[in-house]
Formats: C-alpha cells, sequence, structure tokens
C-alpha cells in the first residue's frame, strides 16, 4: 500500500465518530462498520496489504480466537477520539474510548501496513500489547509483539515518498477492492473449476462404464444354460481345465471358458449357476446406479457452473467450507455442507439427500425449497438460534444455484421443519411459510 494513499485515506477516516461494530471476516481481513453504518475493510495480508470498500462480503466463518475476543470487547460500539498516522510512516491508529460503569476505556488500534511486518495490534493506554493478529518475537524481528509486552516504535522512513493524489476517496476505495478481487477471482475459480472437472470426469467416466442392460440379459439365460448342460454332461466333463467342451440339448457341442480351474464338475456348474446369479443382480440394481450417478453428475454440473458465476472470492470460499483441524467432518455423498456467518447449511445433492437432510433435521432448524418448481432441499442448522436473514437470503440463492440454469426471477420459501410434512419420497407438504424472491438476472 502506497504511503501517499493512506494519508489520504487517513484523512477521509477522520470524519467518523464511532466504531458501530468490528469483525474479521477472513484470516486476514477484519470489517469495521463506522457510524451511519458505513463499512470499510482493511486487508492484512502481508506485502499485499490494503484499505477497501465493497457492498458486502459474507464470513464463512466466526472467529473467537483471543485476538477476535479482545477486538469485539475493546471496540464495538466504541468512540472514536482521534484517527491518526504514526511517525509520517504506514502506521494508522484508533485512539478510541468505551464507556463502562465505572470508568472511561481507553484503547488504540493500531493497523500497520508494513510489509512483512503488516500486522494488526490492540494497545492500552500505556501502549501494551493487549493482543494482536499475529505475534511476533525477538529471533524474528527487533521489535517483539506479544501480550502483555511494551511495544517499541517503529523508527521512521529515511525516504520522501512520492505523491499519488487521489481525486474520489470513495471511487477509490471501491476500485481497489474490484481490482484486488478480480484477480483473485479469476485465478481462484480457475483451481475449483479444474478440481470439480476432474470429480466430473470420474463419474462419467464410471457412468459410460455401466454394463449394457441387454448384455446383462443375455448373460443371465446364457451361465443358467451352461450350467444346466455341464450338471446334464457331468459324466463327460474333465476336471482341472480351464476350458471345457459340453453337448447342448440338441446334441451340438458348446465350448465353455471358465474363468479359473475347478476340481469337480458340481464345482463348474455352481461357479456359472453363480455368474447367472451375479449378472441378474447387477440387472436389478442397474437403474438405482445409473440414477445415482446421473444425480451426482448433474449435482456438479451445477456446483461448476455456482463457481463459475460467483461474483467475489468470500462466495466461492463459502461453497468450500476448509475443515477444521482435528475435526473429521464424516461426509455424505449425497449431502453438501455449506457455512454462512458460522451456520452450518446442508443441501440434498439427489433424491436420497433429500430425504436423508428431511429425517435428520430437528424441528427448530430451517427447511429452504423453490416454489414451483423440483429443487434440491436445504435445512440450516439452528442449534435453538434466530437465523439472521441475511443467512437465510444466501441459503436461498444456493438452493436456487444447485437447481436452475437460467437467469430468472425465482421464489424460495423457508419454514421450520417441524412445518413440513413428509409425503411419497422427496415430496412435502408445507405450511406456514415465508418467501424469499431470488433474482439471478441481477
Amino acid at each position: 500500500m502506497k504511503l501517499s494513499h493512506l494519508k489520504q485515506i487517513t484523512n477521509y477516516l477522520k470524519k467518523f465518530k464511532k466504531i458501530s461494530a468490528i469483525y474479521r471476516v477472513t484470516d486476514t481481513t477484519i470489517k469495521i462498520a463506522f457510524d451511519k453504518n458505513e463499512d470499510l475493510y482493511f486487508n492484512m495480508q502481508k506485502s499485499n496489504s490494503s484499505i477497501f470498500k465493497a457492498d458486502n462480503i459474507q464470513r464463512t466463518k466466526i472467529y473467537n480466537a483471543p485476538f477476535d475476543v479482545v477486538l469485539s470487547k475493546r471496540f464495538n460500539r466504541s468512540n472514536i477520539l482521534k484517527v491518526e498516522m504514526l511517525n509520517d510512516d504506514k502506521i494508522l491508529r484508533f485512539h478510541t474510548s468505551l464507556s463502562k460503569t465505572y470508568k472511561e476505556e481507553i484503547t488504540y488500534l493500531q493497523l500497520e501496513f508494513t510489509g512483512k511486518y503488516t500486522n494488526i495490534i490492540i494497545l492500552n493506554e500505556d501502549m501494551t500489547v493487549l493482543e494482536a493478529l499475529r505475534h511476533i518475537d525477538l529471533f524474528s524481528s527487533f521489535r517483539e509483539i506479544r501480550v502483555g509486552q511494551k511495544l517499541l516504535d517503529i523508527p521512521k522512513a529515511p525516504f520522501v515518498a512520492k505523491e499519488y493524489p487521489i481525486n474520489d476517496i470513495e471511487s477509490f476505495l471501491y476500485d481497489v477492492y474490484k481490482k484486488e478481487s478480480l484477480s483473485k477471482l479469476n485465478s481462484l475459480k480457475k483451481q475449483k473449476i479444474s478440481f470439480l472437472e476432474k470429480k466430473l470426469k470420474k463419474l462419467k467416466k464410471l457412468y459410460d462404464s455401466l454394463l449394457d442392460a441387454d448384455k446383462l440379459a443375455s448373460d443371465i439365460q446364457k451361465y443358467q444354460h451352461y450350467g444346466n448342460l455341464v450338471l446334464s454332461n457331468m459324466h463327460n466333463i474333465k476336471t482341472y481345465q480351464q476350458k471345457i467342451v459340453v453337448k447342448d440339448y440338441d446334441d451340438t457341442e458348446i465350448s465353455i471358458t471358465l474363468d479359473k480351474i475347478y476340481p469337480s464338475a458340481s464345482a463348474i456348474s455352481n461357479a456359472l449357476f453363480n455368474k447367472s446369479k451375479k449378472a441378474k443382480q447387477k440387472l436389478q440394481n442397474l437403474h438405482i446406479e445409473e440414477q445415482s450417478l446421473s444425480s451426482k453428475i448433474k449435482h456438479l454440473e451445477h456446483f461448476i457452473h455456482t463457481v463459475s458465476k460467483a461474483k467475489d472470492t468470500s462466495e466461492i470460499d463459502m461453497l468450500f467450507p476448509k475443515q477444521l483441524k482435528g475435526k473429521k467432518i464424516k461426509e455424505n455423498d449425497a449431502i453438501e455442507t455449506f457455512f454462512i456467518e458460522g451456520y452450518k447449511i446442508q443441501l440434498g445433492k439427489n433424491e436420497k439427500g433429500n430425504i436423508e437432510l428431511l429425517k435428520n433435521a430437528k424441528a427448530r432448524d430451517i427447511w429452504l425449497h423453490m416454489r414451483d418448481y423440483p429443487s434440491a432441499h436445504v435445512i440450516i442448522k439452528t442449534d435453538k438460534q434466530n437465523i439472521p436473514l441475511e443467512v437465510i437470503k444466501t441459503a436461498s440463492k444456493l438452493c436456487v444455484d444447485f437447481s436452475m440454469y437460467e437467469k430468472d426471477r425465482y421464489e424460495v420459501d423457508y419454514t421450520p421443519r417441524r412445518e413440513v410434512t413428509m409425503q411419497d419420497g422427496a415430496n412435502v407438504l408445507y405450511n406456514k411459510y415465508k418467501t424469499i424472491t431470488v433474482d439471478m438476472r441481477e
């Protein structure tokens, strides 16, 4: 980030009087909601830090590390006393106060856009570190950043930075996000679509390898017939051979190649009857396997389509939730799982998945389905909490994304699971519902 740009943004920030809310939206980005709900994002990625504005960035998880706890406790609903740049360097500091019942608490929020050591540091009045996004020891830098440690100043930069005037701060902040996110978005789309296409290719290969129903029907009759012929010609069968010759009922000779050597004629006939039985089982289950693979292929095609039309990286991050360290998530190949603002969202990939969702959902979980169209069923796990409307809106969009390709205006109904009655398969009846409109033309 250019020093000249930070100077001008700092002057822009001086108009704000209050921090309404503050929290992390990604591992290295915090969102600050200032007075009148004016939101700014501070990207503290090393060597690529920035400040930007965006319409809305969804959190895929709720951060509860000690840094996040102190951040919330010290700055939510706090007053801004002063905004300044320190030592004419790339260090932005907010002086804030929070009124307590017995005293006023002063805290500094220090954002350092200093390349390798880019950081967010929370300080009290006597410059003691309360928490930091990144803790730094003396082996890594002359300037230790550790809870309970006094923070040293950074020496003033030995050069005069070039000026880069900004005509319109608001437009500049939006453009920063557009430029950065477009590059990241295209790269992430390419990576994720490549990953999904490999899975799709495997499924299509499996689908194409499914046996022909006519061949299976023929094999059932053929091996049943061969087994009976062996029983009829037991006295003429030569054992311990992989190829035998038997006479058919019209006295013609038939050559039968076996998959291995058998010790007796009865063992040969049993093997042939078993092949007939297996062919029959495959034929009976063929349509189930076809339906299963077909539904998985359709789901992956919707998945690829959804990734391809994502408007920002946060949408893609939501589609590919990270596995929590130390926790193995049991995967269900009929259900897709996402996280929105920390809430668990489950989506049925096919009828089997839809049925499982309905059976396993709790009474207060939120159920969603497209109105007037066949669609994926979606469940929001509530854990008896009230679900924010924005989470329901995002879940509604997922319901449409994984059900429709056409850009149109759709309606999605939602209601607690207790209001949904299962009928045949995944067909349901429901009442006391609300409706959200999802416009895919936007």
